[in-house]
């Protein structure tokens, strides 16, 4: 599989920083996880990042610190969903499986109209994180941005305008862009959309509806 359109160096800069919102963490993990460039070009600036710690001056920390980190340690990680039976070709990437709980078939999905559905992950409140099935050739109502959104295919492809983003590849779109993607013939599309604040819809009925489908 070949990416085409990966994310840029100063969100992978960010999100090695902790510096992005649980919703957008987990759709560059999840890229990142599709895409060995963009993997590589991680490893690299986490590299860097700790390369300049090593010459960074020592800092003091709180009381207890010691013992709240050894705790952690030894509570282990969080529980992860179980991997998927050996040959099994998975949909959702590691990252959006451990939030779902599972792969596709455990997704609750909530109908938007015209075949599209969506389920909402629970993430903080900075973002806001949600996988969509789309029907392919279906079309999605014009709309802007309030803020940074991030669009990433697991499933099929989508067009918008001249550019064609399939499994793994991410769009990034922010205040400037105002688009209408259509789902690619042949497959229906499946994407973890990542949102920072409300759409901005041309259409009457779509702006009736997005209270009720925190669009």
């Amino acid at each position: 599989m070949t990416v085409h359109h990966q994310i840029s160096d100063e969100y992978l800069t960010d999100y090695a920083a902790g510096n992005l919102a649980e919703a957008f963490n987990l759709a560059v993990a999840s890229h990142v996880s599709l895409c060995p460039e963009s993997r590589a070009r991680l490893d690299e600036i986490e590299a860097v990042g700790g390369a300049v710690l090593e010459h960074c001056e020592t800092a003091s920390m709180p009381a207890g610190s010691l013992e709240a980190t050894l705790a952690l340690i030894a509570a282990g990680p969080p529980a992860a969903a179980a991997p998927p039976p050996a040959g099994h070709c998975t949909v959702l990437p590691q990252p959006v499986r451990d939030y779902v709980g599972g792969d596709i078939s455990a997704v609750r999905w909530r109908p938007v109209g015209m075949g599209v559905k969506q389920a909402i992950l629970s993430t903080s409140d900075e973002a806001t994180a949600r996988l969509l099935y789309i029907p392919a050739g279906c079309e999605m109502p014009d709309h802007g941005h309030r803020g940074l959104e991030m669009t990433l295919v697991l499933q099929g492809a989508f067009l918008d305008g001249e550019d064609r983003f399939a499994r793994g590849d991410l769009e990034v779109a922010d205040d400037d862009v105002s688009h209408m993607p259509v789902a690619d013939e042949g497959e229906d599309c499946i994407c973890l959309a990542v949102t920072e604040g409300p759409l901005k819809f041309s259409g009457l009925l779509p702006r009736l509806v997005q209270p009720f489908l925190k669009i």
